[in-house]
């Protein structure tokens, strides 16, 4: 037997051994304390509580991206989209309104449009009992100026209206990340 079947079989093993030993926690740890509704209650409000301070200082710095799973129109149509290639991203005084189609291209490379541009007025209203944000700000781009009405929940579910100048809407809906962790790619800028 060569050296690279016995290092797979031991590996094999020592998985076998790790998820027994986790197996038998599990059964131990469950039987010895049993978690009350109201305990689950209060761990929840503890991390619902924890996750709105988080929240609380990305608004605070103003740096962090709504990365969209859907898109919806004025009529309330819902498309899921690439959280990858559909985002708003907020970094400090600037900011970028982007959709994209990961089997088209379009006016940014990426099959959507990529409004970028510095941003304007900026109010922020906490709801310390229900644990949520409103945010209102404009965005001045090459493209238009755009408002930007966004609500983010404690459990990071955010949703956000953008409208301009022009009749319509649209909706981001999906989850707020910070600029380091977020796997956003941005495309070419959208001139007229």
């Amino acid at each position: 037997m060569n050296a690279m079947k016995r290092l797979r079989l031991i590996n094999k093993g020592g998985l076998f051994l790790a998820f027994g030993f986790f197996w038998i926690f599990l059964n131990s740890f469950s039987q010895e304390a049993k978690v009350t509704r109201q305990e689950r209650k209060e761990a929840r409000k503890a991390v619902l509580t924890a996750n709105f301070h988080i929240l609380d200082s990305l608004f605070e710095t103003k740096s962090f991206v709504l990365e969209a799973n859907y898109l919806e129109n004025k009529y309330g149509d819902q498309v899921a989209v690439s959280s990858m290639v559909n985002f708003i991203m907020v970094n400090s005084t600037n900011g970028v309104l982007q959709t994209g189609n990961n089997s088209t291209m379009g006016y940014n490379g990426l099959g959507g449009v990529t409004a970028e541009g510095s941003i304007g007025s900026w109010k922020l209203d906490r709801d310390y009992k229900n644990l949520n944000f409103t945010l209102r700000f404009s965005i001045l781009t090459d493209i238009g100026s755009y408002d930007v009405f966004m609500t983010v929940n404690a459990d990071n579910r955010a949703r956000a209206t953008i409208t301009g100048l022009w009749p319509g809407k649209l909706i981001y809906n999906g989850h707020l990340n910070t600029l380091d962790n977020t796997g956003v790619f941005k495309g070419q800028r959208t001139t007229i």
